[in-house]
């Protein structure tokens, strides 16, 4: 489990950015894969999950996982939901509640409130990052009183953009919305690359927020024992785990 050293300052929350170590899954998913949808036995999921919940400290019956779909769908959770909610980001100020993203080389964001005792978890691929799921997480923040100065954001491990290939027309699609996007790609051998954490970075610089760490450690790189799907099909497998991010107020 990796640990933000801006939120280990305080301690009236828990949370951590968690890899493959440490679980019972067999196989492309071995070990820690909390991933539901994923092929992997439910039974072994399961079991990832719980010890996930046991080193937060949480209920295993408190922590929420969306249908992650890429979207700019925010969710204000005041209770524990009677079904899977569907979107990319969740906000509460409740004790006790943790909140979970899955990732495989997206981005997982943990951001905390001090002032408001208010936290958020957000997953955010290049898809959700370009619809503003930033944006509209912080709308979430300002309408219980946050201050945006206030705020400390986490991003997690995620792709790095030394791995991070994309096509001409995904480049377009960026410079066309914004010319000043052209800073977060790289071109090198006639391949153009791209910087997920950098671009989320300046999502959040743009609504006024100071105070943003990124995790550097690239999923995609074997050595840092994360799941990557980009990995996983460059080996041609069929299916990959997921990692998971977790935060909670105590």
């Amino acid at each position: 489990m990796i640990n933000s050293k801006k939120l280990l300052k305080f301690k009236n929350i828990k949370h951590g950015f968690f890899n493959r170590a440490g679980g019972v899954s067999k196989g492309i998913y071995k070990s820690l894969n909390c991933g539901l949808g994923s092929n992997d036995n439910i039974n072994n999921i399961r079991k990832n999950i719980d010890r996930v919940c046991k080193k937060i400290g949480c209920n295993k019956n408190n922590l929420i996982l969306m249908s992650q779909i890429h979207s700019n769908i925010v969710h204000k959770v005041t209770k524990i939901p009677n079904k899977k909610l569907k979107g990319d980001s969740l906000v509460t100020n409740r004790k006790g509640i943790a909140l979970g993203i899955l990732t495989a080389d997206c981005a997982p964001i943990l951001i905390y409130d001090p002032v408001n005792n208010l936290i958020g978890a957000v997953h955010a691929g290049w898809r959700g990052a370009y619809k503003k799921i930033v944006s509209n997480t912080l709308k979430k923040f300002k309408f219980k009183g946050s201050n945006f100065k206030d705020l400390i954001v986490v991003i997690g491990p995620c792709i790095s953009k030394k791995n991070y290939e994309v096509k001409r027309d995904f480049f377009n699609k960026f410079i066309t919305n914004e010319q000043s996007n052209k800073k977060f790609f790289n071109y090198k051998n006639n391949k153009m690359y791209f910087s997920l954490s950098d671009y989320i970075k300046q999502n959040f610089l743009n609504l006024g927020v100071k105070n943003v760490e990124i995790i550097k450690k690239d999923t995609y790189k074997t050595s840092n024992n994360f799941f990557s799907a980009r990995k996983s099909l460059k080996n041609k497998l069929n299916d990959y785990g997921r990692n998971i991010s977790v935060i909670m107020i105590k």
